[in-house]
């Protein structure tokens, strides 16, 4: 039988002009469709979106999958596939991976990521294999991979990172360095030879001046 523009009555063995199938046949799933203020009855062979197909000896039936932002699910708490925007991970449906886990985006999945260990401390300040001669150099810290990741597709966090320091001796212990009051002498003398000039061509000027008077 069908009623209106729709066959609503496909697959039913029992069916309502107003409520649509009551009952289903073997191996059909019952689900009540909800249009405004009016549900009616239908028989599928597979569930809607949001929805999973719960078999039981009196009628199979179209279940609600109550995991948030599941798309479709395999039971009432295991999602298998989640809306847009979201990865699937042990049945839920998630935003981001939880630590530990990567985000396989072909098939918006959590899978096992790298694991990786604690930072060890930062080591000795050097530049150029030397500990001494400079003022800055660069101290480093790293860390192991405890677990490679699934899928050789997914990248490891960082496992050695470096930082500007301050050496703790400036200068090498019986290293030669150029003495920084040889700099000072230098200048004291360019500063006197400059006072020099300028008297001697003071001298002049007043010699000068005097002769024309």
């Amino acid at each position: 039988a069908s009623y209106g523009p729709n066959p609503i009555c496909k697959g039913c063995l029992s069916c309502s002009k107003d409520n649509g199938c009551i009952r289903c046949q073997h191996k059909l799933f019952f689900f009540l469709r909800r249009e405004g203020m009016r549900q009616y009855g239908e028989c599928l062979h597979s569930c809607p979106s949001g929805y999973y197909g719960l078999r039981t000896p009196d009628m199979n039936r179209c279940s609600r999958c109550r995991i948030e932002n599941c798309d479709s699910c395999f039971s009432r708490d295991f999602c298998t596939k989640c809306k847009t925007g979201f990865y699937s991970h042990r049945g839920r449906c998630f935003r981001g991976c939880p630590p530990g886990f990567a985000a396989l985006e072909e098939l918006m999945e959590c899978v096992e990521g790298c694991e990786v260990g604690q930072w060890s401390e930062w080591g000795t300040c050097s530049r150029n294999n030397k500990t001494c001669g400079f003022k800055w150099g660069l101290e480093t810290r790293t860390r192991q991979i405890v677990k490679k990741p699934a899928k050789d597709t997914i990248p490891c966090p960082t496992i050695a990172e470096s930082r500007r320091c301050k050496m703790a001796m400036r200068h090498c212990p019986g290293g030669k360095h150029r003495r920084r009051p040889a700099k000072t002498k230098d200048k004291k003398k360019k500063k006197k030879n400059l006072m020099e000039r300028a008297q001697k061509q003071h001298s002049i000027f007043l010699a000068t001046d005097k002769t024309s008077q």
